[in-house]
């Protein structure tokens, strides 16, 4: 399996793959509604690109043998020492099979290189993704509803993960 860092170049790709997990990732938890508006708001091309150039988020994706098993964004110094992945989805295909760890390691990889100390990202309540945070590390630190607008609420566990020496 292969990680690389996305370039502009990559936007619509995933933009593509994130219409592609999405939906299975959300639709026992949100209503339509509001997944489409969540969808348009953070994975609309447009969007993609502003995270990827005015907002310092890095972006990775993970292939193998040149299928698509996932992506994952993340933000050095989001917080002094703090880097915090903002994105971490596997293909439904993929899920259970290592790739999440993958990506989860190279993004502790990067944090670690730039002198950073904790992982930290923010995961709705009710997505399964919980029980993969927790067996990789993570610890929750508090809990945050963040207003998305037109009446939706992000319902979120903050999950944090101390790094360590290699």
């Amino acid at each position: 399996m292969e990680v690389r860092r996305i370039t502009d170049n990559d936007v619509n790709l995933i933009n593509q793959l994130a219409g592609r997990v999405w939906e299975p990732t959300y639709r026992h938890i949100l209503s339509k509604e509001q997944l489409d508006y969540m969808f348009g708001m953070m994975y609309s091309p447009e969007s993609i690109l502003r995270q990827l150039t005015q907002n310092r988020h890095e972006f990775l994706l993970l292939q193998d043998n040149g299928v698509y098993l996932g992506f994952a964004s993340y933000e050095i110094n989001y917080r002094t020492g703090v880097t915090k992945i903002h994105k971490l989805y596997i293909m439904p295909e993929a899920q259970g099979k290592g790739a999440g760890s993958i990506l989860t390691n190279a993004i502790e990889k990067a944090a670690k290189a730039a002198g950073n100390s904790v992982l930290t990202l923010n995961v709705n309540r009710f997505n399964s993704a919980l029980q993969f945070y927790t067996k990789t590390g993570f610890i929750k630190t508090g809990e945050e509803d963040i207003d998305i607008g037109q009446g939706y609420l992000m319902e979120d566990y903050i999950m944090e993960k101390q790094l360590h020496d290699l």
